[in-house]
């Protein structure tokens, strides 16, 4: 990953990044071309911390010919993303840019084994039910006998032991407050998610100065109102 100092973010926030996200994209070579394919995941740390990606593919998926415990794979997460028009910015001679965030992990993929498997789709239900609360979280118990071991027979789980990690969040963090300020409030005001999503993440940047120039408008609001 290509990432500009000014976007580089730390390991810690990366790996938070991608657990809290848990869907991605996993990329491995076939000896003749790169292949692919998006998954769910969730993210388990070993005993001495390293962290390890947990996720599974149908049976029949040409990536688990790849999992071989040695060569390393990409697993490439990201969210939101927007187009950002060089009319937003207060100084000039601006140019279009497209912000989002992004993280790459990489590392050795294994094929689970034994209770891996179940214990992985108990552990994925319960990291994705969690986002719907209050709703009582949905586990595997409620499946028929029969139907859960169809389900475990087509499918393969697998496990990343994350090794290199790497993440590159464009939040125009080399511009100036006045222009971070001014992409953030007309970001606000698209109609887009990821465009919501960017501007919420510049505006906790920096709060002090979305504040300032807030207070600004408050104080010239309130002149026009008592002038003469």
């Amino acid at each position: 990953m290509y990432v500009p100092p000014a976007f580089r973010v730390d390991r810690a926030t990366c790996l938070a990044f991608a657990a809290a996200r848990g869907f991605g994209l996993a990329c491995a070579h076939d000896g003749e071309k790169p292949i692919a394919s998006q998954v769910p995941f969730h993210i388990e740390y070993g005993s001495d911390g390293t962290p390890q990606l947990c996720f599974h593919l149908a049976r029949h998926n040409p990536l688990i010919g790849r999992a071989d415990g040695v060569t390393p794979w990409l697993f490439a997460v990201s969210d939101a993303d927007t187009y950002v028009s060089p009319d937003w910015y207060v100084s000039p001679d601006q140019v279009l840019t497209w912000l989002y965030r992004s993280v790459h992990m990489t590392g050795a993929v294994r094929i689970m084994k034994g209770q891996q498997l179940p214990d992985h789709l108990n552990q994925a239900s319960a990291r994705f039910e969690s986002d719907l609360a209050p709703k009582k979280p949905w586990t595997v118990d409620k499946m028929s006998s029969g139907r859960l071991e169809a389900m475990m027979k087509a499918i393969v789980g697998l496990v990343m032991t994350v090794e290199g990690v790497e993440g590159s969040f464009k939040l125009n963090q080399h511009k100036s407050d006045a222009d971070h300020v001014a992409v953030t409030r007309a970001l606000a005001l698209q109609t887009s998610a990821g465009a919501g999503i960017l501007s919420a993440a510049m505006r906790a940047m920096r709060p002090q100065a979305v504040a300032a120039v807030e207070d600004n408008e408050m104080l010239s609001t309130a002149h026009e109102g008592i002038a003469p």
